[in-house]
C-alpha cells in the first residue's frame, strides 16, 4: 500500500530524514556511518558525553535533541525499529573523551536488547560506560514492577538535566546518578483518540472507533487497557493527572515538570488546552509546576493523542532543566 505522505522510496526514508536533519542544521550536528548522529562539538568535548539509540520515525526524538547541552551520539535504526548493537557499540566507542559515556536506553524490548549487547561487546575497550534505563509508562504494570513498564517521552527530561550536569563538568557518576534520578521520579501516560501506520508499510499500529479513546496506549499501539468514550480536554487531563500523582505519590507543596507532548497529530491548540487544565487542577492541589514543555517532542507519524509526563523535581534537577541548551528541537 502507497501511503499518501510526502515521501520518495519507502526504502529510503531514514536516510533522507537524516539526511534532511543534518542538511537543516549543519552547524550543530553531522551524519555518520551507520547511522549516528553527532554533535559537531564532540571532538572538543572535555567531559561526560551522552548517547541514545531508537527508532527513526519519532522525529524530533532522538537525533532532534543532538548538539550543546543534550545528546552528543543519537544511534538511529529503521522506522519503529531498534538499531542493531553494533552501531551502538560504535557509537560509545566514538563518544568516549576520556571522562565516560552515560548511556540512556528507552524500555522496548528491541532497544534493551541492542542496548546490553553493545555493552557487552565494548566490555574489553578501556571505556567507562553507565547505562541508564528510562521506563516511566505507568499504564501497563504498578511502580513495583517498573522494569516491565515502556520508555515514552520522559527520555527527553533525562537528556536534558543529564547533559546539563555533564556540561556542568560533573564526574560520570554524577551525572549518571542525575539521569537515574530523573528516572526514578518520573511517570508518563499517554491518551490516543486515533492510532497511526507505519509509513513504509501503511499497517494501523492500533484501531479505535470513532466514539473511543484509549488511555495507555503504548507509542507503538500497544494497548493499555484503558479504552473509553471520548471525553472532554478537562475530563481527560484530570484523570491523567490523578493516575500521575497516585504513581508518583506527589504531596502538597512539592514541585514537578509537566510536559504535554503531542504525537503527532494532536493540535498544538488541543494541547495548551490540555495544559490549561492541569496548571488549574495542580494549583487547586497545591502542587507547583516549576519547569514544562507543551509541544511535540516524541511523535508516532499521524497517531492522534498526546503523552504526560510529570517529574518530581528538586533544587539540583531544577537548575540542570533552566541550564543553557542548543538543539535542533530543544533550546533554552
Amino acid at each position: 500500500m502507497k501511503m499518501k505522505k510526502f515521501i520518495n522510496e519507502p526504502e529510503n526514508l531514514t536516510e533522507e530524514l537524516l539526511e534532511g536533519l543534518a542538511l537543516a542544521n549543519p552547524e550543530m550536528l553531522k551524519i555518520e556511518d551507520n547511522h549516528l548522529v553527532v554533535n559537531r562539538k564532540l571532538e572538543t568535548a572535555d567531559r561526560v558525553t551522552i548517547v541514545t539509540m531508537g527508532g527513526s520515525g519519532h522525529e524530533p526524538c532522538c537525533s532532534g535533541f543532538v548538539g550543546e547541552g543534550m545528546i552528543d551520539i543519537s544511534v538511529i535504526g529503521d522506522i519503529f525499529a531498534a538499531p542493531g548493537p553494533q552501531a551502538c557499540a560504535e557509537a560509545l566507542r566514538r563518544a568516549d573523551r576520556g571522562k565516560g559515556v552515560v548511556y540512556i536506553v528507552l524500555n522496548h524490548a528491541g532497544d534493551m536488547l541492542s542496548g546490553n549487547m553493545a555493552m557487552k561487546m565494548i566490555r574489553q575497550d578501556d571505556i567507562r560506560v553507565m547505562k541508564v534505563v528510562t521506563q516511566e509508562d505507568i499504564s501497563s504494570v504498578p511502580r513495583s514492577e517498573a522494569d516491565d513498564r515502556r520508555g515514552l517521552v520522559g527520555c527527553v527530561p533525562v537528556y536534558k538535566m543529564a547533559g546539563a550536569a555533564a556540561a556542568k563538568g560533573e564526574s560520570l557518576e554524577k551525572v549518571a546518578e542525575v539521569a537515574q534520578r530523573v528516572a526514578d521520579n518520573m511517570a508518563t501516560l499517554a491518551v490516543a483518540l486515533r492510532g497511526a501506520t507505519h509509513p513504509v508499510t501503511g499497517a494501523k499500529l492500533a484501531s479505535l472507533a470513532d466514539d473511543e479513546m484509549e488511555i495507555g496506549m503504548g507509542q507503538h499501539g500497544e494497548g493499555g487497557g484503558g479504552r473509553t468514550a471520548v471525553k472532554t480536554a478537562d475530563e481527560t487531563a484530570q484523570i491523567m493527572l490523578d493516575a500521575l500523582i497516585k504513581d508518583l505519590e506527589i504531596q502538597q507543596g512539592e514541585k514537578v515538570l509537566l510536559l504535554i507532548n503531542g504525537s503527532g497529530a494532536t493540535t498544538l491548540m488541543e494541547q495548551l488546552i490540555v495544559y490549561r487544565k492541569c496548571c488549574h487542577y495542580l494549583r487547586e492541589k497545591n502542587i507547583e509546576i516549576v519547569g514544562n514543555h507543551v509541544g511535540e517532542l516524541l511523535t508516532v507519524q499521524e497517531q492522534a493523542g498526546f503523552q504526560m509526563c510529570m517529574v518530581r523535581m528538586d533544587d539540583e534537577l531544577l537548575s540542570y532543566w533552566n541550564a543553557p541548551c542548543r538543539t535542533p528541537y530543544f533550546k533554552m
